[in-house]
C-alpha cells in the first residue's frame, strides 16, 4: 500500500510538470524580456550562430586529429588471369648472347594484409593551424554575441512598434467615440433647425476619415505583430499579446553620455580583432613555411602467393600455404628548395591582408564614435521633441473640448471642430513619431557602445 501511494504521488507530480510545460509552450503573453528570451531560443539567426560554434569546435578537433597517429588497415587480393612475363638473358640457360627467354614469375593468386601507421613529427603548418583553430573558435563565440545583439535590436524595435501602434489605436477609438457623439448631436440639431445640413456633412466627412484612419492603423498593428513574430522566430499564424506598456519609457527618459563609449565591448570590434589575430598567424605561417615537414611511418604486412584460391589455408611446412611477413619503419622529410617564389608572394599577400584589416579596425573605431555621437544627439532631440509634442497633444485635446462645448452651446462653428480634430490627430501622430524616434535612438546608442546584448 505504501509503494502504491509513492508511485501515485510520482505520477501526480509528473502530470503536473507536463501540464506546466504545456501551459508554458502555449503561452501567448509576452513582456519585452520574455520576447527576447523566446527569440534567443527560436530565432533562426541565433540558432545558426550557435551551430557555427559547434561546427568550429568540430573543426578544431579535426585539425588536432591530423597531428595524432594515423592508422590504416588494408586487404588486397589479386587474381592474375595472365601472369606477368619477364625476359631473362638467353646465355643464362646456354643460349646465344643477346637473346632473351620469356619466363613467367609469380603465382595466379596473391594476397596482402597490412597495417600502416604514421605520425607527424614536425610541421609548421600544423602548429599554426592549431593556433588558428582556437582563434576561429573565439570568432564563433563572438559571433553569437553579435547575433544576440542584432536579435535584441530587431525584437526591441518591433516590440515597441506594436506598443505604439496599440496606443494609437486606443486614442483613435476615443476620438471616434467623441466625434460620433458630436455627429449625432449635430444631426439632432439639424433636425431641429439649429444648424444647416452642410454642417452635418462636414463633420461626417471628418468622422469617416477618422474611421478609415482607424482601419489603416488596425492593419498596421497586425503587420507590426507579424514583424515581431518573425524577429522572434514565432509562428506568424499564432496569436500574441504584449504585456508591457510605454509609461515607463515616457515618464523617465535617460541621460546618455559619450564618456561611456568602450569600443572593445562591441561584438563587431571583437570579431575584427580576432580576425586580426588570425591574419597575423597566417603571416607567421607563410614566413616559416620554408621549414621541412617530418613524419615517421610503420608498416607490417602478410603476403600470400598461391596457385589455387586457398588463401584461408595456412601451413608453416608448405611454402604454397604460408603467409610471409614484411615489416618496416621509416621517416620522411619534405623540404621545398625552390618553388618559383610562390612562398614569398604568399607571405606578401598575407601581410597585405593583415594591413587591410588594421585599417578596417581603425575605421570601425572612428565609425563607432560617430554612431554613438549621432545616437546621443538623436536621442536628445527626440526627448525634447517628445516633451513638446506631448504638450501640443494636450493643448490640442483641450482645444477640441472647448470647441465642442462652444458648438453645443450654439456659439461655435463646425469649421472650428474640423480644424481642432485635424490638429489633434496631427499632434497625436507627431507625439508617437517622436516616441518611436527616442526608443530607436536609445537602442542605437546601446548597440554603438556594445551594451545591447548583455
Amino acid at each position: 500500500m505504501i509503494h502504491f501511494k509513492k508511485y501515485a504521488l510520482i505520477l501526480i507530480l509528473l502530470a503536473g510538470a507536463m501540464q506546466m510545460g504545456a501551459q508554458e509552450s502555449s503561452n501567448t503573453n509576452f513582456s519585452l524580456q520574455q520576447a527576447l528570451e523566446y527569440a534567443m531560443k527560436n530565432s533562426p539567426n541565433q540558432l545558426n550562430a550557435e551551430l557555427d560554434l559547434k561546427n568550429a569546435e568540430y573543426r578544431k578537433k579535426e585539425i588536432t586529429g591530423s597531428g595524432l597517429p594515423q592508422i590504416t588497415g588494408s586487404i588486397d587480393i589479386k587474381d592474375y588471369i595472365n601472369i606477368p612475363t619477364s625476359l631473362l638473358p638467353g646465355q643464362i640457360f646456354g643460349g646465344a648472347p643477346g637473346t632473351f627467354i620469356p619466363v613467367k614469375f609469380g603465382t595466379k593468386y596473391n594476397s596482402t594484409v597490412g597495417l600502416n601507421a604514421s605520425q607527424l613529427l614536425f610541421s609548421s603548418d600544423y602548429i599554426f593551424a592549431l593556433k588558428a583553430s582556437e582563434e576561429f573558435l573565439n570568432l564563433s563565440r563572438i559571433n553569437i554575441n553579435r547575433s544576440r545583439s542584432e536579435v535584441i535590436s530587431q525584437v526591441s524595435r518591433a516590440y515597441y512598434a506594436v506598443l505604439i501602434a496599440n496606443d494609437r489605436m486606443k486614442l483613435l477609438d476615443a476620438n471616434i467615440v467623441r466625434l460620433k457623439k458630436m455627429l449625432d448631436d449635430t444631426k439632432a440639431m439639424n433636425q431641429q433647425g439649429f444648424v444647416e445640413l452642410i454642417d452635418v456633412e462636414r463633420i461626417e466627412v471628418t468622422y469617416n476619415n477618422l474611421v478609415s484612419e482607424r482601419e489603416k492603423v488596425a492593419r498596421l498593428v497586425d503587420l507590426a505583430k507579424s514583424a515581431l513574430k518573425f524577429q522572434m522566430g514565432y509562428k506568424i499564424s499564432d496569436p500574441i499579446e504584449l504585456t508591457d506598456n510605454l509609461s515607463s519609457i515616457t515618464e523617465t527618459p535617460e541621460e546618455l553620455s559619450l564618456s561611456k563609449i568602450d569600443i572593445s565591448k562591441r561584438p563587431d570590434f571583437q570579431l575584427l580583432n580576432t580576425q586580426q589575430t588570425m591574419l597575423d598567424l597566417d603571416v607567421k605561417r607563410q614566413k616559416w613555411s620554408y621549414l621541412p615537414t617530418l613524419a615517421a611511418y610503420f608498416a607490417h604486412q602478410y603476403n600470400a602467393q598461391r596457385q589455387t584460391f586457398n588463401l584461408l589455408q595456412f601451413d608453416d611446412t608448405d611454402p604454397n600455404k604460408q603467409w610471409f611477413k614484411v615489416t618496416l619503419i621509416g621517416a620522411t622529410m619534405n623540404l621545398t628548395i625552390f618553388n618559383g617564389f610562390q612562398r614569398s608572394n604568399r607571405y606578401q599577400q598575407a601581410k597585405v591582408a593583415s594591413a587591410k584589416n588594421l585599417n578596417t579596425l581603425k575605421s570601425l573605431s572612428l565609425g563607432a564614435e560617430l554612431e554613438a555621437t549621432s545616437a546621443v544627439i538623436m536621442y536628445s532631440n527626440a526627448v525634447t521633441s517628445l516633451a513638446v509634442q506631448k504638450k501640443n497633444m494636450e493643448l490640442a485635446q483641450h482645444v477640441v473640448d472647448v470647441v465642442q462645448k462652444k458648438f453645443q452651446a450654439g456659439v461655435g462653428s463646425n469649421a472650428e471642430i474640423i480644424n481642432a480634430e485635424t490638429s489633434l490627430k496631427e499632434a497625436q501622430t507627431n507625439y508617437y513619431n517622436a516616441l518611436y524616434d527616442m526608443i530607436v535612438s536609445k537602442i542605437d546608442y546601446q548597440k554603438a557602445t556594445g551594451n545591447l546584448y548583455k
